[in-house]
């Protein structure tokens, strides 16, 4: 698909050619040859049930835990919008959740509804859709645990709900279809005391803030943590701590944050990480797998 192909029209905002880099964590890498931000869901669907089905599609959230190489996405990367970032109580222990929402607002709602068990979405900085797909988790909670279903917009542009057991769920990983736009979640938790809750959010918060370098330019973790192993001790052990390429470098304060310290390029951030895995297979035998996400052509 070049950049003067035909594509359906829309009611939201269709972006040729367009810059990837101010819209992910680590402020690197290419362009999208188009960027869609629908205006409502009917116009998420309309547009992929008219696109070209040879067109790639790839949903993106905050972009925290990607990397979009150099060369830049070829397709249609779908953006949303305020239009799927609402949140609110469904009953006692049940949130509907927007695809769009961050896990920021969905544990705040869930807190000022007095629903427990949803304070470790606090940590993830993404959006309702990324974990879903990927399966977040942190702090000893996953999104399989609390997730009851999900609804989705296929490639097709047809509008399906799949419940947990349909996702096939993984250590950070889903079966979601691929092209598949998450626009709706419904999160349970159990009943529990605001303040109480609001105490258990701040302690993650505390947690993270002093562990992990957030205020860096950076794709949080990196490396999937293997079985019987903790991703980061093995990076240190391998002598990786501090390690550079160009200016990206393998963070002082926890090993299995990438840092973009200025200028990197993706494909630095991307190398230096692919240079981690060689060392810490060389030291220890152990095969780290990637748990960022890497979208995109090399340049």
């Amino acid at each position: 698909m070049d950049a003067t192909a035909c594509l359906p029209s829309v009611r939201g905002k269709l972006t040729p050619n367009a810059p990837l880099a101010p819209l992910v964590w680590f402020k690197a890498g290419g362009r999208a040859q188009w960027l869609f931000e629908p205006k409502d869901l009917d116009d998420l669907q309309d547009f992929l049930r008219n696109l070209d089905p040879s067109v790639p599609v790839m949903a993106l959230g905050l972009g925290s835990n990607l990397i979009v190489r150099d060369g830049g996405v070829p397709g249609v990367v779908v953006r949303l919008g305020k239009a799927f970032a609402k949140v609110q109580s469904r009953d006692a222990v049940t949130l509907d959740c927007g695809g769009g929402a961050s896990g920021i607002l969905v544990s705040s709602t869930a807190r000022d509804s007095g629903v427990a068990g949803l304070e470790f979405l606090r940590s993830i900085p993404g959006t309702v859709g990324g974990f879903v797909r990927m399966n977040g988790g942190a702090y000893g909670r996953e999104v399989k645990d609390v997730l009851i279903d999900c609804d989705v917009v296929l490639r097709s542009g047809e509008h399906v709900t799949l419940g947990n057991a349909a996702l096939g769920y993984t250590y950070r990983h889903s079966a979601l279809p691929e092209g598949a736009v998450v626009v709706a979640a419904r999160f349970k938790g159990q009943p529990g005391d605001p303040a109480a809750i609001q105490a258990e959010m701040d302690r993650i918060s505390a947690a993270r803030e002093a562990s992990q370098p957030l205020r860096s330019k950076t794709g949080g973790s990196t490396f999937k943590n293997p079985e019987g192993h903790k991703a980061w001790q093995l990076v240190d052990a391998a002598g990786c701590r501090g390690l550079t390429r160009g200016a990206a470098q393998v963070s002082e304060k926890h090993t299995n944050f990438l840092l973009n310290t200025g200028t990197a390029s993706s494909s630095d951030i991307e190398d230096l990480g692919d240079d981690v895995r060689r060392r810490v297979k060389d030291h220890s035998g152990v095969d780290l797998e990637w748990e960022i996400q890497r979208v995109g052509l090399r340049p």
